[in-house]
């Protein structure tokens, strides 16, 4: 059975760095320290916090924040179009079909079928 690893504040901290530096990709930093990249999400989201014995770097946690706002924005922009077109399209008046068939108007008789009498 393995054993749980444990990584140690400064090491965390170095990893999160690398990824918000733009130096290396998620992908690649997954890859060079073998952890999984929801490990290294839950790193980014403690550091932004102000975990690792670090003072919280007002500029990455900002952007982050602007990031997920911008996502916010999209996804209501989105919601608010098809809420409008829903809108116009239940004002738009309900067009008729005209009958094409003809002697259906109200004036023609109504077969019950059977004989005619």
């Amino acid at each position: 059975m393995k054993t749980q690893r444990r990584f140690r504040p400064e090491f965390k901290r170095q990893v999160v760095e690398e990824l918000l530096s733009g130096i290396s990709s998620p992908a690649q930093i997954v890859r060079r320290y073998e952890i999984s990249s929801g490990l290294l999400y839950h790193w980014k989201r403690q550091y932004a916090q102000g975990a690792f014995e670090n003072p919280p770097d007002q500029t990455a946690a900002l952007a982050e924040r602007v990031r997920q706002l911008e996502q916010l924005v999209g996804k209501l922009t989105l919601e608010n179009e098809f809420f409008k077109k829903a809108m116009q399209r239940s004002c738009e008046p309900v067009k008729k079909r005209g009958n094409s068939l003809s002697g259906t108007g109200p004036s023609s008789k109504v077969s019950k079928g059977g004989a005619n009498s």
